[in-house]
């Protein structure tokens, strides 16, 4: 085992006795100082304050120096990228917002234009129903004014035909009933007229 001089130096040391009530003491010539219990924890020791003070200083400067040069340099990059990727989603946002907006627009335009076109078809319909149905009434119409026209011409044949033969027997009776009933001896030209005049 190796043994440094300092080492040696300071075995050798804590193997003196020293006198324990002064603070210095004398060997081999020499004085040797040595701490009482006065001395106490050195950093609450008004003696060491003033470099303290100083490495304080320093460890502060350093510190301020670093959180100045790359610290906060890194949060303001961080907040500025964070702050730019808001902006961007805003605007995205509101990008999509109006694009919504517009495709709403067109969309309750077109919805208006079908159903105004869908009124129009609907009323195209109804008017062309309707006037295929006038069309078809009158068609109708004219066909029954037809018929019953010539219904009444059968009607008037008929009749003409039937008051033709109505009068020939109202005059075959008439003579009959003057000659056999009445026994009134009468010519047919008399027994025609009679009846004649009474059918008109």
């Amino acid at each position: 085992m190796f043994v440094t001089q300092a080492y040696a130096q300071a075995d050798s040391l804590d193997a003196v006795e020293l006198p324990p009530a002064s603070d210095t003491a004398e060997m081999h010539g020499e004085t040797i100082h040595v701490e009482g219990e006065h001395g106490g924890f050195p950093p609450f020791n008004a003696e060491y304050f003033p470099s303290q003070i100083l490495w304080l200083a320093i460890t502060f400067g350093i510190f301020y120096l670093v959180l100045k040069k790359v610290i906060l340099p890194r949060i303001a990059g961080t907040l500025e990228n964070r702050r730019d990727r808001i902006a961007l989603d805003l605007e995205a946002a509101e990008r999509m917002k109006s694009d919504s907006d517009e495709a709403k627009a067109a969309y309750e335009q077109e919805l208006a234009e079908a159903r105004d076109r869908a009124h129009k078809i609907g009323h195209d319909a109804r008017e062309a129903a309707r006037s295929d149905a006038e069309a078809e009434r009158q068609r109708l119409d004219a066909e029954l004014d037809e018929k019953l026209e010539a219904a009444q011409l059968r009607i008037a044949a008929v009749r003409d035909e039937a008051m033709k033969d109505v009068g020939q027997i109202a005059e075959t009776t008439a003579d009959a009933i003057l000659r056999d009933v009445i026994r009134l001896e009468v010519s047919r030209e008399e027994v025609a007229s009679a009846v004649t005049a009474v059918r008109s």
